[in-house]
């Protein structure tokens, strides 16, 4: 395999903070790594040198290989909040594609749109700036993927993503042949893209190849055999400190190569492995909660016109452990402002218990004062101290702090407050896994309520017992389980649909689907459906694989290379049509179910 990318000699640092000091790698053709390492230990500085967007304080060596094409996706996309979308993209990739004429020009483009499109992005040509950050994410990963290049280095590519686009770009990832180098705290993604783990740990990089559980296990062998030698080392140096204080004649002439590695010895003896991670005991447990959380009774919120939640009503439980999810932009955030009184809704009544002490993490974090520093924000040492937060980083302004150290100081300013109701919007964006994993075990415990919007799929498997799914126009269905069942439940709906089309197509003539009639009979359904509800639901049922298919065969024709700009443009907002079809005919399906 031909080596991508070498790396030799690369440190860096801030101030007396050392990131990584005289650190080398490889990258060979066909790796697909995942970079993982604390917040602030320098992930993003390093992928900020090999982008060139940085330099290196030991100088060292960044060697590419001849020829490949290299695509960065950065974590901010610098953009104009007036071009349209197409139009910033073209801009953006100016320099890269360059040496494009012609037909690779026209390729270009077309990838472009078909992207964009499989990343559910409507409109190509809306401005930028009335783009969310969700979408604002996939027009960076749309424009890097259309350029087709060899080597892929990505910072955390899946932050502001929904769980359905995270789960198009893994499924493209782990079918492509690219090398790739990536930043990402999202465990499925990793497992599932990735063949090798490289951790970035105390200045020093170490490789490990295959998936995230065998990287924690070699981790742990490699700490346990470094200690090992440690008390080797140790036991060593008290022999050798016993030669030292019985010859004190023998300290000249030829006895000096020993004292020389009496010294070096000394040194490596206080050098033992201990692992720094947050602990979140101590922080304070829920306050008492009554029997009244917060009563929903037949909520709805328009936003410009459109539906966000339609006639919603619900009894939040005590010790209720909820997961809300769905797509970017159908409401998610918005509902939780309304259950916290920031917003208030268009019609309908929010009853909230008199007891209830709500902690809420928002997605956009906190704001600071001015230079407010670490110590002003949290005045406490000791919890500081366990957040990772040292004596010497008290006096850090907190505008200086990583992205995933502003996240977990604000996390403390939250959990110090003692809620009942935890309410935590996108919480696993910019924390590092091993804080992940504890903040997991913590919620798992926590004997108040827990809401939490995330598009992290582990996170909400191991915490989320039931989840509310926003289907879009309003819809809220309630599924009880966790994620991975919840998915698992689409994914048999969606091959039940096939097989029925399957059956239909070797009859060559349409049946009415016993399924629903047998779902209807359940005695554990809520209620019968009509026979006009029944036909309704048996034409969504062939109509759903009418329009899947019809969207593979534009998908096709935009991927032959084949169609004019016209016909690409026209096959572009045919998708979006089938998209907003679709949409619509699965959330009437829900609401057919219940």
């Amino acid at each position: 395999m031909a080596s991508y990318l070498q790396i030799e000699n690369i440190s860096k640092s801030y101030g007396p903070k050392i990131l990584f000091e005289h650190i080398g790698f490889n990258v060979n053709e066909g790796d697909k790594i995942a970079l993982i390492a604390p917040n602030g230990t320098g992930k993003t500085s390093l992928m900020r040198i090999l982008a060139g967007k940085d330099k290196s304080d030991s100088g060292g060596r960044i060697l590419f290989l001849k020829d490949i094409h290299i695509a960065f996706l950065e974590q901010e996309y610098d953009f104009d909040p007036q071009l349209p979308i197409f139009d910033q993209i073209i801009r953006h990739s100016a320099e890269a594609t360059a040496e494009f004429h012609g037909e690779r020009r026209e390729e270009f483009e077309r990838k472009v749109h078909e992207f964009l499109s499989n990343f559910r992005i409507g409109d190509h040509y809306r401005k930028m700036g009335g783009l969310s950050g969700g979408e604002i994410k996939r027009v960076a990963l749309s424009e890097m993927l259309a350029l087709d290049a060899e080597f892929l280095i990505m910072d955390e590519p899946t932050n502001h993503l929904d769980i359905e686009a995270i789960e198009y770009l893994e499924g493209y990832l782990k079918r492509s042949r690219c090398t790739l180098l990536m930043v990402t705290h999202d465990r499925y993604f990793l497992d599932r893209v990735c063949n090798i783990v490289m951790e970035l740990d105390h200045g020093a990089v170490y490789t490990y190849k295959g998936n995230y559980q065998n990287y924690l296990e070699k981790r742990d062998e490699r700490i346990t055999n470094y200690n090992a030698q440690t008390d080797k080392v140790r036991n060593l140096l008290r022999r050798e400190l016993e030669w030292i204080h019985a010859t004190p004649c023998a300290r000249t002439g030829k006895a000096k190569y020993r004292i020389n590695a009496f010294h070096e010895l000394q040194e490596r003896s206080n050098q033992v492995y201990t692992t720094k991670q947050i602990s979140l005991e101590g922080v304070g447990s829920a306050s008492r909660l009554g029997s009244k959380i917060i009563d929903c009774h037949h909520l709805c919120y328009d936003w410009m016109g459109e539906p966000l939640l339609k006639d919603f009503s619900y009894k939040f439980q005590r010790c209720d452990k909820i997961g809300i999810v769905g797509r970017n932009g159908v409401g998610k955030s918005t509902f939780l402002d309304l259950l916290t009184g920031v917003i208030e809704p268009c019609s309908g009544v929010i009853e909230r218990g008199e007891s209830l002490k709500i902690g809420y993490y928002r997605q956009s974090g906190m704001s600071f004062e001015g230079d407010q520093t670490v110590l002003e924000t949290v005045n406490d040492t000791r919890l500081l101290g366990r957040f990772l937060f040292p004596h010497d980083m008290l006096s850090t302004k907190v505008s200086r702090l990583s992205g995933g150290e502003k996240r977990r100081l604000y996390l403390l300013t939250i959990l110090m407050q003692e809620p009942n109701l935890l309410i935590l919007d996108e919480p696993t964006n910019d924390l590092d896994i091993v804080t992940l994993n504890i903040l997991e075990e913590y919620l798992k415990e926590f004997k108040g309520s827990l809401l939490i919007v995330s598009h992290d799929r582990h996170f909400l498997d191991r915490v989320a017992e039931h989840l509310l799914v926003f289907c879009g126009k309003g819809v809220i269905k309630d599924f009880v389980g966790n994620f991975s069942e919840y998915r698992q439940y689409v994914r048999d709906y969606e091959a039940k649909l096939k097989q029925e089309e399957n059956a239909r197509a070797r009859k060559n003539k349409a049946e009415p689907t016993r399924a629903t009639e047998s779902r209807s009979a359940n005695p554990d359904a809520p209620r019968k459906l009509s026979f006009k509800e029944k036909r309704e639901l048996e034409q969504i049922e062939a109509r759903l694989p009418e329009l899947e298919e019809e969207k593979s065969t534009l998908e096709n024709k935009m991927s032959s290379g084949a169609l004019s700009y016209e016909e690409l443009r026209q096959a572009s907002e045919r998708i979006e049509e089938i998209i907003a079809e679709t949409d619509s005919l699965e959330t009437r399906w829900l609401e057919l179910q219940v």
